[in-house]
């Protein structure tokens, strides 16, 4: 395989799964994540190479809330995971958006941005397909679109509790072909 950098946006689930296999097998990754590097249950631990995007004051906080985003809840503040998101799209070839049964939230807004910007993107529904042949499906879309910074996003854990171990299979078995 030739080279190739996976990108994501740090968050729990399939972002957190697609950082983790690219570490595991030294592969390059990197992305772009919210300031103060939020994710759903707190912070994206240090280890994780990923970039704040700044959001608000300097401070990261938010313009309009006197505690900061710092102390409003994820729902509050969706533009700085679609910020996130919107960069992540930019900065790759190509996006792959594995998730289960029905695009929604974050994940279906990652569909947007890339038919909003005319880039490729493969979804994978996992309640259709096995993470084996997930995996082939992802090595063709990354020959047939000569992918060398693969975007990889879906569902945070909250929203699909087995997303990380699914994708995790899916790419590991990919980086294997």
């Amino acid at each position: 395989m030739k080279a190739l950098k996976i990108i994501s946006g740090g968050q729990t689930g399939v972002d957190r799964a697609a950082l983790d296999v690219a570490l595991r097998h030294g592969i390059k990754c990197c992305g772009w994540c919210p300031a103060g590097r939020l994710d759903e249950f707190g912070n994206i631990p240090d280890r994780y190479p990923v970039q704040e995007l700044e959001q608000g004051n300097r401070e990261g906080r938010s313009l309009d809330r006197p505690g900061g985003l710092e102390t409003a809840a994820p729902w509050e503040k969706p533009d700085i995971f679609a910020k996130r998101t919107l960069q992540n799209v930019k900065d790759s070839d190509g996006t792959v958006i594995i998730y289960q049964l029905k695009l929604r939230g974050g994940t279906e807004q990652t569909v947007r941005f890339c038919l909003e910007l005319k880039r490729p993107h493969e979804l994978i529904d996992a309640s259709k397909i096995s993470a084996e042949d997930a995996a082939k499906l992802i090595g063709d879309f990354v020959d047939k679109n000569k992918i060398n910074i693969l975007n990889v996003a879906g569902p945070r854990q909250s929203e699909w509790r087995e997303g990380h171990d699914y994708a995790s299979r899916a790419l590991s078995a990919f980086l294997k072909l």
